[in-house]
């Protein structure tokens, strides 16, 4: 960025020095006080027309106008509607320039060539229904001479008095604000300030308008008074209704936008500056330095740009087996993108690893017990076996093992494809301890275990109660699994920072600090050496892990080797409703 921005200033630089040069050394002072009567002509016509416009509901008595100001701009002046079409013109229609000279429209008059129009560009002589009787006028003249006299005893002097377009006289104070506000609360000057009868019937009309469009936007409503304007937040959105309602309720009351063409009384376009042959090849010359510097410039800076880029797409472009490293070589944002590039080829690396070691984790978990079954029927088949209690039992439990393996990978898929679903209600969290830890404790008083529940108040979640069981159950039947005789699990809760906090804590073998990051992986086992049956399938805690992000949470765990394993789910808490109790 910093190249780029040097080399656009070094250009730019070059560009408005040869134009100052040549500007300099080409215009003469007569060409540009000409060049500076035609400015001011062009606004002065501008202006009039668009005061006519703003006085006018249309355009059929401007041929007096068009010939004084030709008359006294010695200019051809041409008005025509949007689609070309003659309204009206100076002299004879004579062919007209491509390009218009200016958009006469009181209601979108532009700023840079009328001082006195606001950024609205409704233009202040365009008073419509604003336009106050002859009676409101001098109601408001007598106002005026009251308080005259109040401020002639307050300042020394009688304060000059202003009336706007529409007839509204108004005192122009000087001095501070607290000067003004001062002398305005001691003579009452905000009597001026009152609408008259004429006035507030345009209001109302107005605020009609306005009252449409911010219901159509959903905006809360608002009360326009004669200022027209809005501040404060939200009030952009405001202030273009307004404007767009004003515009709607002035439009009756002036003369259709036109499109305004000044030309020579030939008809050329104005005249502008003509150079000497000398001068045009000056021109010609600097103009195609400039063009050369800025193409130098522009294919080293890219070059240099482009030459990192090329590397990252021929990369990217590899099979995924060609895979090669971008060397990083700058410290920039191409170099930041080359190294982002170099690692996300190592997160495709590992991620190809892991999905080959969970095909091969599955071929193996599946085959042991489809093994086992296919052994058992051909036995049978083969009469060596014979089909009795026993081995109908023997086939069921490979069975469900197998059923097993198959509904967590269910589950996973379900959770990967982004289709797990939940369906949360409120759940008092002692219930739910209370009903896992008896669902395994007669199990945990088969191996001799000790399980206990605590819970620290009365915590509620909004929670799927069969999910959030299904992750306790997993925590809680690994730990059983893994805690010797005479050992202890307790299943606690508390609140923390706006949290609910459950810990599901035992004293069992623990878990080596090199293998708890992987505790979550899918088909990893601690112990290699585990059977199916004596150290699951590997898939509970990658389940867990699911079930507590999709409510919104986070599951962790700590160990110490020979002392124990906590595992640890946060969960937002509910507040604003009481639970309902579990569902069945």
């Amino acid at each position: 960025m910093v190249r780029l921005l040097a080399a656009s200033i070094t250009i730019a630089v070059c560009s408005v020095a040869a134009t100052a040069w040549l500007a300099t050394r080409t215009a003469t002072n007569a060409l540009q006080q000409e060049q500076g009567q035609i400015l001011a002509n062009d606004a002065r016509i501008y202006d009039t027309l668009i005061g006519y416009a703003a006085g006018h509901t249309d355009w059929s008595e401007v041929k007096p106008t068009l010939n004084r100001l030709a008359e006294q701009t010695r200019r051809h002046i041409t008005l025509t509607t949007q689609d070309r079409r003659p309204v009206a013109t100076s002299g004879s229609i004579t062919t007209l320039p491509t390009k218009a000279s200016a958009l006469v429209d009181p209601l979108q008059a532009d700023p840079a060539l009328l001082p006195g129009v606001k950024t609205d560009g409704i233009d202040p002589r365009a008073v419509g229904p604003y336009r106050l009787p002859e009676a409101e006028r001098e109601e408001l003249r007598g106002r005026v001479r009251t308080l005259q006299t109040c401020l002639r005893n307050s300042m020394g002097s009688p304060a000059p008095v202003v009336e706007a377009p529409s007839g509204r006289p108004s005192f122009v104070i000087t001095g501070n604000n607290s000067t003004r506000e001062k002398i305005g609360a001691v003579c009452g000057l905000y009597v001026l300030d009152a609408p008259t009868r004429t006035e507030t019937r345009a209001l109302d009309q107005l605020n009609v308008l306005v009252g449409e469009c911010v219901k159509r936007q959903n905006l809360a409503p608002v009360t326009v008074d004669l200022g027209f304007a809005l501040n404060g937040t939200g009030a952009e959105a405001v202030q273009r209704c307004i404007d767009t309602a004003r515009r709607d309720q002035l439009a009756p009351h002036v003369a259709p936008s036109a499109l305004l063409f000044v030309t020579a009384r030939n008809g050329s376009a104005a005249p502008g500056i003509d150079l000497s042959p000398a001068n045009t090849v000056r021109v010609a010359g600097v103009a195609a330095l400039v063009l050369l510097l800025s193409v130098t410039v522009t294919v080293t800076v890219g070059t240099r740009l482009i030459r990192p880029l090329r590397a990252l797409t021929d990369a990217a472009r590899r099979p995924p087996q060609e895979q090669r490293r971008v060397p990083v070589t700058t410290n920039d944002e191409i170099g930041h993108l080359a190294a982002a590039f170099n690692d996300l080829a190592e997160r495709r690396e590992r991620l190809e690893d892991q999905r080959k070691a969970m095909v091969s984790d599955i071929a193996h978990e599946l085959r042991t017990p489809l093994s086992t079954i296919r052994v058992w029927l051909e036995a049978a088949q083969d009469g060596l076996a014979a089909s009795d209690e026993a081995f109908i039992a023997a086939l069921l439990e490979e069975a469900m093992l197998l059923q097993h393996i198959i509904d967590d990978l269910q589950h996973l898929a379900q959770a990967d494809a982004g289709q797990f679903r939940l369906y949360p209600e409120p759940l008092n969290v002692r219930q739910l301890l209370d009903h896992v830890a008896t669902a395994h404790r007669g199990r945990a008083d088969t191996v001799g275990v000790t399980l206990t529940t605590h819970t620290e108040g009365d915590p509620v979640l909004s929670a799927d109660p069969l999910r959030l069981r299904q992750a306790l159950g997993n925590l809680l039947s690994n730990a059983i699994r893994h805690t010797p005789a005479g050992g202890d699990i307790a299943l606690r809760c508390r609140r923390s920072g706006g949290r609910i906090v459950i810990e599901v804590a035992d004293t069992g073998t623990g878990i080596d600090v090199a293998d708890l990051p992987r505790v979550f992986d899918r088909f990893w086992r601690a112990d290699k050496s585990r059977s199916r049956r004596s150290g699951g399938s590997g898939l509970g805690l990658a389940i867990v892990r699911q079930l507590v992000e999709a409510h919104g949470g986070t599951v962790s765990v700590t160990s110490v080797r020979h002392e124990g394993t906590v595992f640890t789910l946060t969960l937002p808490e509910r507040r604003d409703e009481h639970p309902r109790g579990e569902r069945s």
